[in-house]
């Protein structure tokens, strides 16, 4: 979260603003970013922390300037203890079971301790109208809120049992004192937020800020109905939420959560059931309050769109998903590839529920992994391979709902992207961004995941991965010739930025060109700044980058790196709180090292990560600050 500067900078800031007392204050113009070098062995430390070195130049209405070194600054490190706000304290990160009660790792003998998550991801940032200094003790200037959520833990302290998907997520409202004079956020008060009335939550991944001011969180890589009875993962999961193997239902998982942040810093949660069954991370919701647009964290993923009844209300509404027409290319000069949408169906959150309840996976469809020669049976790619599926008998709507993915494929759309993650909005130009964090397999022409149907095809992976723009447009129609009803809707995508991987790995041991991206995940965008910030979830950059790419100038600027082996998670922009701006970032699994990747630091490395972050069992969630001061985008003094 940077907070972009205050009016009490002194003299540099009346030097902008000129001088006589009848002349006026001069006004934020644009902002452009510098770029940091990326670190290097020659500064190891730099490599095991996160480093932010770049810099942030404001001109003003005036055509003065400033230019402030912006800098990290972490709320807390995962398995810190955290002031409760009730005079005690809270483990920060810790996982809880269906009853609140702490779940114990207790994989080494006599240092029995709760689990805490290494993996914080979806981060939003907001204020509540009713919120004063005196709703949280120990608020001294202005209450704000944060909303942080756990992904996962990739290990148990054993350093052997693999955790990764097997403990339910957590979710908690941070409560923030917000210095007036320096825009300084400082926590106060750390409250985990009950997910029993969502079922509990399974591995958040990004999140987004809500345009009415709620936390829209994911549960990717939903588990498949099929096959979760048998499932190692799933059953652990199981367990550890209710205590047996058998008592969690897959059909509850995969959907929307979303938050509510209270004015005393607690939260109510709710789980959205009709928003599709599918890999969701970090969904974007149009200014109509209404149209969302999903991306689908998977292979053979597709690009989806939810538009509301009602305004600021997901709990009904119609689902879509995107039939490419030709076009689709990795040139950012080509035409870009037509986008019509195809109407899965209308439904409401408590009838899905309903469903999820009642139905078996068998209950809705028929599905082989071999051709069963009955022309009932349509064959479709799914999770990177070759499946025949037949919906049963008056289940199309369970079926659109709850197995998205493969009805989706059944009835036309693009299943073809590999791992589509982010997405956020540019309002004022009418475009959306999506992040490919690889293009690989079920993109890659001739590959066994590949249908040459869906219309996305590229003649070699790329593993650096690319974002691509959508063109947003009103008066659209669905592929059934019904009209639409919102004015945001994709209807022409083009790529935007692609990285690039190298032949041989360079010096350091990146596979991927350290100055472009590699592998996007996280995506927002300050209306502001006009600046699309890029996160990394990368196995090809031995550091993991926050990138910040100016839609005017064009230009792509190194804004941070993360601890080596981390991924780049929690990014966040809000433009104007209490006149302030803020860039969240965190990140998760410090240390998590790749043989292919890491081979040439690792040695060096490891031994600092350890010390930095738990033995590397801890991760940080925090803000982009200025190094000094900050500084406001607004007024000058």
């Amino acid at each position: 979260m940077l907070p972009l500067g205050t009016t009490a900078l002194g003299s540099a800031l009346t030097a902008c603003g000129g001088g006589g007392d009848d002349k006026p204050a001069a006004t934020f113009a644009s902002a452009s970013f510098s770029a940091m070098a990326a670190p290097s062995l020659a500064a190891p430390a730099d490599m095991a922390r996160t480093l932010v070195s770049s810099t942030l130049a404001v001109t003003f209405s005036d055509d003065s300037k400033q230019t402030f070194s912006l800098s990290y600054q972490p709320f807390f490190t995962t398995g810190d203890l955290v002031p409760d706000g009730k005079g005690g304290t809270v483990l920060a990160g810790g996982y809880v079971d269906f009853a609140g009660k702490p779940i114990i790792d207790a994989t080494v003998a006599g240092k029995e301790r709760p689990y805490f998550s290494d993996a914080p991801d979806g981060t939003s940032l907001l204020k509540l109208p009713n919120a004063g200094v005196a709703s949280v003790a120990g608020v001294k200037g202005n209450t704000v809120f944060a909303v942080v959520q756990f992904e996962y833990t990739t290990w148990a302290q054993d350093g052997k049992t693999d955790m990764y998907g097997k403990l339910p997520s957590p979710i908690a409202v941070l409560t923030l004192d917000q210095d007036p004079a320096t825009g300084k956020l400082s926590l106060v008060k750390y409250h985990n937020v009950d997910t029993a009335p969502a079922m509990g939550l399974w591995i958040t991944c990004g999140s987004s800020l809500s345009p009415w001011g709620t936390h829209l969180s994911s549960e990717e890589y939903e588990p498949d109905a099929f096959t979760a009875a048998g499932s190692t993962q799933f059953k652990a999961f199981s367990k550890n939420l209710f205590g047996s193997e058998t008592a969690a239902n897959p059909y509850h998982y995969g959907h929307l959560p979303e938050v509510t942040v209270n004015p005393d810093g607690t939260g109510t949660i709710k789980k959205h059931y009709c928003l599709g069954r599918i890999s969701h991370e970090l969904i974007e919701v149009m200014p109509d309050n209404r149209t969302a647009i999903m991306g689908d964290d998977a292979t053979n993923g597709g690009f989806f769109m939810f538009v509301a009844d009602k305004e600021k209300d997901l709990s009904a509404g119609t689902l879509y998903v995107a039939r490419f027409g030709a076009g689709f290319s990795l040139d950012p000069a080509a035409a870009g590839a037509a986008i019509t949408w195809i109407k899965l169906g209308s439904a409401t959150s408590a009838e899905i529920k309903t469903l999820a309840d009642t139905l078996k996976a068998t209950d809705i469809m028929d599905v082989s992994a071999t051709d069963p020669g009955d022309a009932t049976f349509t064959k479709i790619w799914v999770g990177g391979k070759v499946q025949w599926v037949r919906v049963k008998a008056g289940m199309d709507k369970a079926a659109a709902f709850l197995e998205t993915h493969r009805y989706a494929a059944l009835k036309g759309g693009s299943m073809a992207f590999s791992k589509m993650e982010g997405t956020t909005v540019n309002i004022k130009d009418k475009v959306a961004y999506s992040a490919l964090q690889n293009m690989q397999s079920s993109m890659v022409r001739g590959h066994a995941a590949w249908n040459p149907d869906y219309n996305i095809t590229i003649e070699k992976a790329v593993n650096a991965g690319a974002v691509l723009a959508h063109t947003l447009s009103a008066a659209q129609k669905d592929s059934a010739g019904a009209a639409i009803n919102s004015e945001w809707v994709p209807s022409l995508t083009k790529a935007l930025l692609v990285g690039e991987d190298l032949a041989v790995a360079d010096a350091l041991g990146n596979l991927a060109h350290p100055d472009k991206i590699g592998a996007p995940d996280n995506l927002k965008f300050s209306e502001k700044l006009r600046t699309l910030f890029i996160g990394e979830d990368s196995g090809y950059h031995v550091n993991n980058f926050i990138w910040a790419y100016n839609v005017d100038t064009k230009v792509l600027s190194r804004l941070a790196s993360m601890p080596s082996g981390a991924e780049a998670t929690g990014l966040g922009v809000v433009d104007d709180l209490n006149g302030w701006t803020y860039i969240t970032s965190n990140f998760q699994h410090a240390g998590d090292w790749s043989a292919s990747l890491h081979g040439k630091v690792q040695a060096t490395l490891d031994p600092l990560v350890r010390a930095n972050y738990k033995d590397r069992f801890g991760a940080q969630v925090g803000y982009l600050t200025g190094a000094a001061t900050g500084l406001k985008l607004t007024k000058l003094a």
